[in-house]
């Protein structure tokens, strides 16, 4: 027996079957490094003009997490997918620096020594601090594949950087918008300093509950309340916060409810007629009378004592009283809430808020002097006890605003702040504005998430009370405690700080009298004793200004940019802060688009937590599959909601990943020795490999309409799909044939050949936004004839996949052919079932077809045995077909019948003939095998 295996065309190809990616990855690291692959993507591209996605900085502060990994991946997909679309679309990587997290960790390392030390010497440490974690990050970010500037990130440390924050505040002191002021604002007596809404998340906490009766004593009660008496008389607060009571100053009604008056004993009390039986409740009176029913604005001006001071409390009116709990009368304490604070203002009440910075009441408060206001809390409970106020006390578990740093519950703390005003310049409305008509919001909910926040946030406080950050820019009269910040000043001091070694470190290592201007005076008091402000900006601010700080500066960027990719709590957080930055200094949004991801979560939908043992960290996944199945899963996912990770999870992209590698190396292997010059033009090609292109270029097509609407989950599936269905189980099976069989440089052979090089090279576009290795080192095994003469995968020029299209009625045939030969399969099962026949190569199939599916399948101008991989094909007319044919319920067009194919198996090429041996030479051989051997065919 002849050893024709020999002769067959089996594909050869070094690429190898096993992608072993922990070893690979990081020589193509190497490779992707030493070549600048970044630089010549970005150099082969912008045809189609230029593409700015501004990177939000992560925090320096610690090792990546899976979020981090998730969100550096999308972005590398957007900016490879836009340079492989023709767009320039350079990445630069960026870092916020400054902060709380930092000058914590700085702190409790230097300990007491830090009270001694010059602020410019602990912000030296601060800055060696997260230098270390921005070269850890910078290592992993490109452990993942992804591609940027690394070497030129841009930082919020930079002296360039922290000029142009301080020069935003400039900008906004130019408008109007910078003020200073003294009000209620979220306060962190943990951290010690001022918080941002942003920077406050909410947990539960368990509270005190406490009913508190105020002394009503005012004369006018006998006049307002006929029948009763000012000196048994009360009116009745609710409140979980008993420490805030020392600095009460009032009490609120709404002007539109009505009251009641209820005697119990031989005193009166009022409440909201609505939370009557609520309060009787609480109260567990069981006897009591309703004396007086009054409206709320009738109750204005009535003076009521404080429940253990001996100062007034007066009644005054306020729309936000409610009727959902408590009494309807509302404890107002202006220096410690924003809607109090409201009230204060407009009644001339006292911002009264006598606390130091870690909580602790100052020795003006009487009985609570010393305490923190937890402390406080049963102590102010103990004095309303022993005053006899306390009408009833209890615990609630409700949600609680925390800091988002140490975790620790926060207060509102009334202390002289600056802000950027939200009713100056406009600023809320314009920004309003820019959210509904000028930013696409992906996904769309994104629009009335920011809308809301923005619609109904306060002034903006962007003092923080630290060293570690860019410094407000101003001076503080030291005779009457008057701020003078004028914005020419405060922009020369921000091109100082550009100029300085270290940026803004100029504001505390040099003397003041270098930067006091020659002769100012204080416009309030006329004094001439200065000192430099010493609170520091907000990081939000810091971070809301890269759009002047990058996107204007770098010549990689422009203004505005295309898309801002952040997490979905950045919508109060970066999102928020870049948008009321731009709008308040250029009156436009700084961002065209906004995409949202989701958090990472674990397989079943928890939050990762250390507590709870689910972390896992990026490079464990690395370690165990490598980068490229991390990528994979983060294009497999719908990341606009949040997204699941598990070892299940992974294997099943492993195996995914497998048969997107193993179909490459297929076709690798099947073009080793095509050449341009062997190669058949598309109008030449066999039918089947016309439609075969057909369907790799719509796919094609697909995947970039996928990638230019960020919908990477679509890539994915679609890519899978093209592999696995349309190429694996169709056509490559089909191919294999006149791949192996056919004679090296036949027709049919190199037909095949240059559709598989074309699949391949569309292939090699599309996976090399997510599979970025892989795609490096596919492209790197195509024969060195046919690979294009560009450095890496990232450098190939767009491609014109719509030239590979079919028609529609050309390709409406090839479905229909798609349809019987599916029909066809499940006709030929119940033979394969019995065992009268294994492969379908054992069959002899006919298809009997009404006039227009025969017209069809013999239009198709290809073989259509090879097409149903059978031994023998024959159309007939369906109305030849025999009574027992197989009927289709599909397709009522089509009947087949089934039989075991008659003759032998040809020894090289399987197929069974009737005509084996035509030649002595190769009596083992049908006939088409016998021509390919000796030359006379094809």
């Amino acid at each position: 027996m002849s050893d024709y295996k020999k002769t067959l065309q089996l594909p050869e190809t070094k690429f190898p079957m096993k992608a072993n990616l922990t070893q690979r990855e990081p020589e193509m690291l190497r490779k992707w490094e030493k070549d600048d692959a970044y630089g010549a993507m970005v150099r082969a591209s912008g045809q189609q003009g230029t593409y700015v996605l501004h990177d939000g900085p992560p925090y320096a502060n610690g090792n990546i997490h899976m979020g981090h990994a998730l969100n550096k991946i999308l972005k590398d997909i957007i900016v490879k997918s836009r340079n492989l679309q023709g767009f320039k679309a350079e990445y630069v990587p960026g870092w916020d620096c400054h902060g709380l997290p930092i000058e914590l960790k700085v702190e409790h390392e230097l300990g007491e020594k830090k009270r001694t030390m010059p602020a410019h010497a602990v912000r030296k440490r601060c800055r060696q601090y997260a230098e270390k974690y921005l070269d850890i990050q910078r290592k992993e970010f490109k452990r993942l594949g992804v591609f940027g500037a690394w070497d030129k990130p841009y930082v919020t440390m930079h002296p360039s950087y922290e000029a142009a924050t301080a020069r935003e505040l400039g900008n906004f002191a130019a408008k109007g918008g910078l003020v200073r002021s003294k009000k209620p604002i979220y306060w962190c007596c943990s951290c010690q300093t001022a918080l941002a809404e942003a920077e406050v998340e909410y947990h539960d906490h368990t509270s005190p509950s406490v009913h508190v009766r105020f002394p009503l004593r005012d004369p006018r009660v006998a006049e307002v309340l006929p029948g009763v008496d000012p000196a048994h008389a009360y009116i009745v607060i609710w409140t979980t916060t008993p420490w805030t009571l020392p600095d009460n100053m009032a009490v609120a009604v709404h002007p539109d409810f009505d009251y009641v008056v209820v005697r119990h004993g031989g005193d009166f009390h009022i409440v909201a007629e609505g939370l009557l039986e609520a309060c009787l409740k609480a109260f567990k009176w069981d006897e009591h009378e309703v004396v007086a029913r009054i409206g709320g604005r009738a109750l204005e001006g009535l003076k009521a004592t404080h429940p253990f001071y001996d100062r007034p409390s007066p009644i005054v009116l306020a729309d936000y009283v409610t009727l959902e709990s408590g009494t309807g009368c509302v404890h107002t304490a202006p220096g410690h809430g924003r809607e109090d604070y409201e009230t204060g203002l407009r009644y001339g009440l006292d911002i009264y808020s006598p606390l130091t910075d870690e909580g602790r009441y100052l020795d003006c408060v009487e009985f609570f002097a010393g305490m923190t206001i937890f402390e406080a809390n049963p102590k102010v409970i103990e004095k309303l006890r022993e005053v006899g106020n306390l009408l009833a006390e209890g615990r609630i578990t409700h949600s609680y605003p925390h800091c988002w740093r140490c975790k620790k519950p926060v207060i509102f703390r009334a202390t002289t702040q600056w802000f950027i005003a939200m009713e100056r310049n406009d600023l809320r409305q314009k920004a309003l504005d820019a959210i509904r008509d000028d930013v696409r919001w992906i996904p769309s909910w994104g629009q009335e998430r920011i809308h809301n926040m923005i619609e109904f946030r306060p002034d903006w406080c962007i003092s923080r009370q630290r060293m570690w950050g860019v410094p407000i820019v101003a001076l503080l009269c030291e005779d009457c405690g008057e701020a003078w910040n004028d914005a020419d000043w405060m922009r020369d001091i921000a091109e100082r700080f550009a100029k300085h070694a270290t940026g803004c470190d100029y504001w505390y290592e040099t003397d003041l009298s270098d930067i006091v201007p020659a002769g100012l005076r204080c416009p309030k008091c006329g004094g001439d004793h200065w000192k430099k402000e010493t609170d520091i900006l907000d990081v939000w601010f810091d971070s809301g200004t890269s759009f002047a700080a990058v996107v204007e500066q770098r010549e990689e960027c422009g203004f505005p940019a295309d898309l801002y990719l952040e997490g979905s709590d950045q919508h109060r957080g970066w999102f928020h802060s870049s948008l009321l930055a731009s709008i308040g200094t250029r009156g436009v949004p700084p961002y065209r688009s906004v995409l949202t991801h989701g958090y990472v979560v674990d397989g079943d939908g928890r939050k990762m937590s250390k507590s709870v043992g689910n972390v896992v960290a990026p490079q464990e996944i690395i370690d165990k599959h490598g980068a490229e199945v991390l990528r994979l899963w983060v294009a497999s996912v719908d990341y606009r909601e949040d997204i699941r990770i598990s070892e299940e999870i992974l294997n099943r992209l492993v195996d995914a990943y497998r048969r997107i590698r193993n179909t490459c190396r297929y076709l690798l292997g099947n073009i080793s020795d095509l050449t341009p010059e062997t190669m058949v033009p598309f109008e030449a090609m066999d039918p089947l490999d016309r439609f075969a292109l057909d369907l790799a270029s719509r796919a094609h097509e697909r995947i970039q309409d996928a990638y230019t609407e960020y919908e990477f989950h679509k890539v994915f599936h679609t890519l899978h799909n093209l592999c696995v269905t349309d190429l694996s189980a169709f056509y490559l099976d089909i191919l294999k044939d006149r791949l192996y069989s056919s004679a090296a440089d036949s027709h049919a052979r190199r037909s095949a050949q240059t559709a598989l090089y074309r699949i391949l090279m569309l292939m090699v576009r599309d996976m090399a936004p997510v599979l970025s290795f892989t795609a490096e080192e596919v492209f790197g095994y195509v024969p060195a004839a046919l690979r294009p003469d560009v450095i890496s995968v990232f450098a190939l020029p767009a491609t014109d996949a719509p030239a590979f299209t079919l028609d529609t009625t050309a390709r409406a045939a090839w479905e229909k052919l798609l349809a019987v030969r599916s029909e066809t399969t499940k006709a030929i099962e119940p033979l394969r079932k019995s065992g009268e026949v294994g492969h379908s190569l054992d069959t002899h199939v006919t298809l009997f077809a009404d006039p227009s599916l025969k017209a069809t399948l013999e239009g198709l101008g290809s073989d259509l045995r090879a097409m149903f991989i059978v031994s023998r094909l024959e159309v007939m007319d369906l109305a030849d077909a025999p009574a027992d044919a197989w009927t289709s319920e599909e397709l009522p067009e089509l009947k087949v019948t089934v039989r075991k194919a008659e003759g032998e198996k040809c020894e090289r090429c399987w197929i069974i003939s009737a005509d084996l041996g035509t030649d002595a030479a190769h009596p083992t051989l049908c006939p088409r095998c016998t021509a390919v051997l000796t030359g006379t065919g094809a």
